[in-house]
């Protein structure tokens, strides 16, 4: 008669630790979300800070309490490890929810870089390579690397040469917008390249336009109109 293993896991309320078997596994806390907050510090004295971020120095605990509660926001130990603990004055609700639109904002910005792969033969045609190499574009262009794999087939592997060739190619037509970062190579019937975007260029200066207008010539006055014959003869006299 064959017995079922049952694995029996029991967990302490007090330490949030998980006993299976003899085996202890602790879980990982992150410390930074979870600060002791108002009657929750029992350490006295601590080094406080107020609401304006002026240093009050080192005074008892219930005395910064009352300070707290004078000012309607809660006295947060933001440094347990220091000693005497260092506690601010502070909401701390809205802290909490800075703190989780900074992270929320972190990761959309974050991008992951994968390895995206391409596969080709060396009978693929023009056409299928167009759409293959435009598709490669699209993840360049997403910050992921490349991975171009060749496969052989058969009396393929006589004419490895192709393969060279091929990524020759490649290398050529994507040298605008990548860079190879791990060159051709051959694992079994498969060769191999990886590629990676480039970086973003520096932009060039722009030339920075003079302080001072350049001095312009005074253009030359006008000629005098010559003198007609009426002008020129004087009036005769008496």
């Amino acid at each position: 008669m064959l017995r079922r293993h049952v694995s029996h896991r029991f967990f302490d309320p007090v330490g949030d630790t998980a006993i299976a078997r003899g085996r202890f596994q602790r879980r990982e806390q992150d410390t930074s979300k979870n600060l002791r907050i108002n009657e929750r510090i029992r350490i006295s004295p601590i080094r406080l800070i107020d609401q304006d971020n002026n240093q009050v120095g080192i005074i008892e605990t219930p005395e910064a309490m009352a300070m707290a509660r004078e000012a309607q926001l809660d006295l947060v130990e933001v440094a347990p490890q220091a000693r005497p603990p260092v506690c601010r004055i502070m909401d701390y609700g809205k802290w909490k929810y800075q703190q989780r639109k900074k992270e929320a904002k972190a990761k959309s910005h974050a991008k992951q870089s994968e390895l995206k792969e391409v596969r080709l033969r060396p009978s693929t045609d023009t056409h299928d390579m167009d759409i293959k190499s435009s598709r490669a574009r699209d993840f360049l262009a997403d910050g992921h690397k490349v991975q171009f794999t060749l496969m052989f087939r058969g009396r393929q592997m006589a004419h490895r040469e192709i393969g060279f060739q091929r990524f020759r190619e490649i290398t050529q037509a994507f040298e605008d917008v990548a860079k190879v970062e791990v060159p051709p190579r051959m694992m079994g019937r498969r060769m191999t390249m990886i590629i990676a975007p480039l970086g973003k260029q520096p932009s060039k200066p722009k030339p920075k336009p003079d302080a001072k207008p350049a001095n312009k010539v005074p253009a030359p006055a006008p000629a005098p109109a010559p003198a007609t014959d009426a002008e020129t003869q004087q009036p005769n006299a008496g």
